[in-house]
């Protein structure tokens, strides 16, 4: 029955579109390879599902048409891991020594280790959102280069979910966190208004002045 699914949603992916199709190909062709092996093998496992979000992020701008950028899906797979680490990091510490138990990949990993790798993570994030807001495709694109302006509610916006992962022992569920952080809530608040009147600013500046 899954298998027969799964064909109908391929059948379908690649007669929408055919990048869908092969999108939807390859996660689950990921999907199968976790299930049956990359799930046990310590710092793929992590990787695999940060990929699988990024491909679903792919599928649905094939699905609507919209435009793909290599930056955008470097942000997307950085945050992902970053959360799929983090995360990581509360089931060790939350299950202790029944991390292992509980499952087995955990005992490949330690808190200082996945504290290593989410400091590689985090300045990757923040370097590769400081680039995508400055590429020329971007300035292009928008018509500004102010978007930059947002990186000091990305800061803060990384640094409060690392406070609370840490020193709250948050983490089992990004979505959760977000939905219930005020700080969070209002930082993501901030940077939508931001962005749009960086963007409304921009498109305003290009009409020429005396054409209403």
């Amino acid at each position: 029955m899954i298998f027969r699914d799964s064909s109908a949603t391929l059948t379908a992916s690649f007669a929408l579109d055919q990048r869908l199709g092969l999108c939807a190909s390859s996660y689950l062709g990921l999907n199968l390879a976790y299930s049956f092996g990359l799930k046990h093998v310590v710092i793929l496992d992590v990787l695999s599902v940060s990929l699988g979000f990024v491909m679903r992020a792919l599928a649905g701008a094939y699905a609507i048409d919209a435009p793909v950028t290599e930056w955008l899906l470097v942000l997307a797979l950085l945050l992902a891991l970053f959360l799929s680490l983090a995360k990581r990091r509360h089931e060790i510490t939350s299950l202790s020594g029944d991390a292992a138990s509980h499952r087995a990949i955990l005992a490949e990993y330690s808190p200082y280790l996945i504290d290593q790798m989410t400091s590689v993570v985090t300045a990757s994030v923040v370097t590769a959102y400081t680039f995508y807001t400055l590429s020329p495709e971007t300035v292009q694109k928008f018509g500004t280069e102010k978007l930059s302006w947002t990186l000091p509610l990305v800061l803060y916006g990384i640094f409060r979910y690392l406070y609370l992962v840490h020193q709250k022992e948050r983490g089992d569920s990004p979505t959760d966190m977000l939905l219930t952080d005020r700080p969070l809530l209002v930082t993501v608040a901030l940077w939508v208004v931001l962005v749009v009147a960086i963007l409304y600013t921009a498109q305003g500046a290009a009409i020429p002045l005396g054409v209403h």
